[in-house]
Parts: structure tokens; C-alpha cells; sequence
């Protein structure tokens, strides 16, 4: 029998949501092993005064499997 373990993180990124997230889980798997999935619970962007998109933000949740 298995136990998986979930942890939320947040990644940024200036370029894409997309860059965002894939940041987010390289850094996480810096210290966590055995990742096996993530959904994005929230994004979130800052803006400048125009509107223009400055930096893309998300909130993961990142499950993996505990040894």
C-alpha cells in the first residue's frame, strides 16, 4: 500500500502561465521525490497601468507518492 501526500506552492513567471508552472515543479522537485501530478488551483496576474500582463502567477498543488 502506497501513501501520497499533497503540498500547495506558488511559481511565477513573466513569460506564460504555462512557464509559471513548469518552474514551480522543477523547484519543487528539488526536494520532493516520487511527484506524480499537479493541478493548478489558481492563477493570478499582475498587470501594469494599461493592463499589459507583467508577470503570471499560480497556485499548484502537487501530490507524490511517500516512501
Amino acid at each position: 500500500m502506497s501513501v501520497a501526500k499533497v503540498i500547495e506552492l506558488n511559481a511565477s513567471s513573466a513569460t506564460s502561465m504555462e512557464d509559471a508552472v513548469k518552474h514551480g515543479l522543477k523547484k519543487c522537485a528539488e526536494s520532493v521525490k516520487n511527484i506524480k501530478g499537479a493541478w493548478v488551483n489558481e492563477i493570478k496576474v499582475v498587470t501594469d497601468g494599461s493592463g499589459n500582463v507583467q508577470e503570471w502567477r499560480v497556485n499548484l498543488r502537487v501530490s507524490f507518492v511517500v516512501d
